[in-house]
């Protein structure tokens, strides 16, 4: 017996002592050898760590006016166990189908749906109508909530918001195809929100903290920061005032001429910035979800165009430069024939033996024929041509820019190339840079949106500068060019540009209407048509170079100067008004005598006696709105330069204590200040400038309805039996 318990005692002594020593070899491996990889896994359970989302960049006008920006925006969630609980599930998906118009079925799958362990979730998100709400629709959610609570009598009832922030756009569609869009995933669309997505996402940030097992955060504990970079706001080149003028002179004929789209670009030649782009159909990035596939497409980038007559002006400037054109020459117009084939003129007979210049008044396909590939002979052309900038990109600051073609193998290829036909496919905003290098005086450069940009937190600023890429022509020739140009405009009598006459300005510009090709490959339609019209004013000085391209407007006798040259006009005049340039008028002894203007001066913070002074020195009107004695804010802004019958409006109280003002003569711009200022919502009808206002309700809420109309500009029409000539193939 005693031996039994001495063997047991040794078996199970020895079985601990093994315990032992495998417990003890344990501890040194966990401790010892694999100290670092245990360490690191104890101090992810003891460490938090927290994402610090950086603020998306700014997008504004070259104003500072904004055009996109970060706002809060809700998600709603729910707690599908909390409501299976208190079983109010069915109320649930009654409200919320009502308010956020989401099918009854897909909200209760979403709240009925269970685990793989056959309990209810916890919470789950309503997507996508739930998504990123804006606060009036938060506001009936929170309601609902509330409802829920004194119904229950719970705190938490399963329904609540979700903090969030979303891109919005507060001025809608305009200039849609430019900035682009953020779907609700924060992915940037098109647009400059793609091109720019680096510098405006900025970087985000991280914390981590060390906590006991309560989630308390200890005292000692280690703690790392990298705060988050918001994003770099960017400043555009694009002047919000002109775009709307592009955007409502093209909507006008888009709704006139039902085409396939229509497009225009405005810049300043000067330095190619871009100052208004736009294309129909078009899309508002707020909710970007209801538009049609044929509203993402920029066309002003993307497609490509046989031009037409409006690349006779890349003929015409090479022909100036080497000296082969001499305005009084004269030749048989008519028809022309190239290596066997006859090319004819859009009238098909000519108008017999004229001269190069009228040829030019009259876009005679002969006349470029001639100058092109008799004179300048192939080789020049296709040089000119390619020095114009046409067959590469123009490094405009957008994705998804088309490079376009430029292949002209056969003598009728190159015969036709001189007049903007055939194997010669363009780029709307080629057409733009290439026609400004002939008003600045030659030079092509790179057409630019984006003035600036400032990083936030270091206050940096990079402002873009003006790039010139090559002399094209001369400065002489090109102030030639100009001149001939400007009496395709101005020669009320043959000028198949005549429409596009603003009396007082000096314009300069080329129609331009082209045939297209069938979808077969085979031949030139009879009845589709690319109309266009380019120019620039005031010659001599331009301020702005303008180009318009309506893809098949639905008359199929409709040419560039009775569609397009209207389109250019309307932008034209009201841009050039904005930009403070006066028209030149002629006195009865036929002196030239400019349109007095008035600079507004500075008058914030300023008494109201002091800011009447000034204004009483520069000769003009005022109003005073609200009932301080100091000025907080002035519309127009200074150093605006008006017409001196401009009223100013000085503000002298907070926002919310002003009374709403007589805005008669305001334009469109300094009239939605107001508004903004005011925070009353405004409706528009008409453009220009406001000639009368109406205030009324809707929905329970004050709205202010503005009446607009342009300038008068009765006698700047033509007489209605001068039209363009564009019935023809190609004007």
């Amino acid at each position: 017996m005693t031996k039994r318990i001495k063997l047991r005692t040794l078996l199970v002594g020895g079985l601990i002592t093994l315990l032992f020593v495998v417990l003890v070899g344990k501890v040194y491996t966990v401790q010892v050898v694999n100290a670092d990889f245990w360490s690191e896994k104890a101090r992810e359970l003891w460490s938090k760590s927290e994402k610090l989302l950086p603020v998306r960049g700014n997008i504004t006008d070259r104003d500072g006016d904004v055009l996109a920006m970060d706002v809060a925006a809700y998600t709603v969630v729910v707690k599908p166990k909390v409501l299976q609980k208190l079983k109010i599930e069915d109320i649930v998906v009654s409200k919320l189908h009502l308010i956020l118009d989401k099918p009854e079925s897909e909200i209760r799958t979403i709240i009925e749906a269970k685990q793989k362990d056959g309990n209810y979730y916890e919470q789950r998100e309503i997507r996508k109508e739930g998504y990123k709400i804006d606060k009036a629709v938060a506001d009936r959610i929170t309601s609902f909530q509330k409802e829920l609570e004194v119904q229950t009598k719970q705190d938490d009832v399963g329904v609540f918001l979700q903090n969030e922030t979303k891109r919005y756009y507060p001025k809608n569609n305009l200039a849609s195809h430019i900035l682009g869009y953020m779907d609700k995933e924060e992915h940037p669309v098109m647009g400059l929100e793609a091109a720019l997505d680096k510098q405006l996402a900025g970087e985000a940030g991280e914390i981590k903290y060390e906590r006991d097992g309560n989630g308390v955060i200890l005292e000692n504990g280690t703690v790392s920061f990298k705060p988050s970079h918001d994003g770099d706001n960017v400043k555009l080149t694009i002047d919000t005032e002109i775009q709307h003028y592009v955007e409502e002179a093209i909507k006008a004929a888009y709704v006139k001429y039902q085409p396939k789209s229509i497009t225009a670009i405005a810049a300043d030649p000067q330095t190619m910035e871009i100052l208004g782009m736009a294309n129909l159909p078009d899309f508002n990035p707020n909710e970007y979800w209801k538009a049609s596939p044929e509203g993402f497409y920029d066309h002003s980038i993307k497609s490509l165009y046989e031009p037409g007559s409006t690349f006779k002006i890349v003929t015409l400037s090479g022909a100036v430069q080497e000296g082969l054109f001499h305005p009084d020459e004269k030749y048989k117009s008519g028809a022309i024939n190239i290596a066997g084939s006859l090319i004819h003129d859009h009238n098909r007979v000519g108008w017999g033996t004229i001269t190069y210049l009228e040829g030019l008044k009259r876009s005679s396909n002969v006349a470029f024929v001639k100058l092109g590939y008799e004179q300048l002979k192939d080789e020049r052309l296709l040089g000119y041509i390619k020095n114009f900038g046409f067959g590469k990109k123009t490094g405009i600051e957008l994705n998804g820019e088309i490079a376009g073609a430029i292949t002209p193998k056969y003598a009728t290829e190159y015969a036709t190339a001189a007049f903007g036909q055939g194997k010669v496919q363009v780029t709307p905003i080629q057409q733009v840079a290439a026609v400004a290098a002939v008003a600045n005086g030659g030079k092509l450069m790179v057409p630019h949106l984006v003035k600036e940009i400032e990083d936030p937190v270091t206050g940096k600023v990079t402002v873009t500068e003006p790039t010139v890429i090559r002399q094209v022509i001369s400065e002489q020739s090109a102030n030639l060019v100009d001149e001939y140009l400007e009496q395709v405009v101005s020669d009320q009598e043959i000028g198949t540009g005549a429409n596009a006459y603003i009396p007082g300005y000096r314009v300069a510009g080329k129609t331009g209407t082209a045939q297209k090709v069938e979808t077969n490959g085979k031949g030139y339609s009879t009845d589709k048509y690319v109309v266009s019209f380019i120019g620039f004013a005031p010659v001599g000085n331009p301020k702005i170079v303008v180009y318009v391209v309506v893809d098949e407007p639905n008359d199929k006798y409709a040419g560039g100067g009775s569609v397009a040259a209207p389109v250019f006009k309307d932008i034209v005049l009201q841009s050039l008004r904005h930009m403070g340039v006066s028209p030149i008028t002629t006195t009865a002894d036929g002196q030239k005598q400019k349109e007095q203007t008035v600079v507004v001066p500075e008058l914030a913070d300023l008494s109201l006696a002091q800011a009447k002074t000034q204004l009483k020195s520069h000769t003009l009107d005022y109003e005073i709105v609200g009932k301080g004695s100091t000025v907080l804010q002035q519309i127009p802004k200074a150093n605006t330069a008006v017409a001196p019958n401009q009223r100013v409006y000085l503000l002298t109280e907070d926002r919310s204590k002003l009374p709403i003002p007589n805005m008669k003569g305001l334009s469109l711009r300094d009239a939605l200040e107001i508004c903004s200022i005011l925070q009353m919502r405004c409706f528009t009808e008409g453009e220009g400038f406001v000639t009368s206002q109406i205030l009324a309700k809707q929905n329970g809420e004050n709205v202010l309805k503005l009446i607009l109309a342009p300038p008068d500009t009765e006698s700047l029409t033509p007489p209605a039996d001068k039209v363009d000539d564009g019935k023809s193939t190609n004007e």
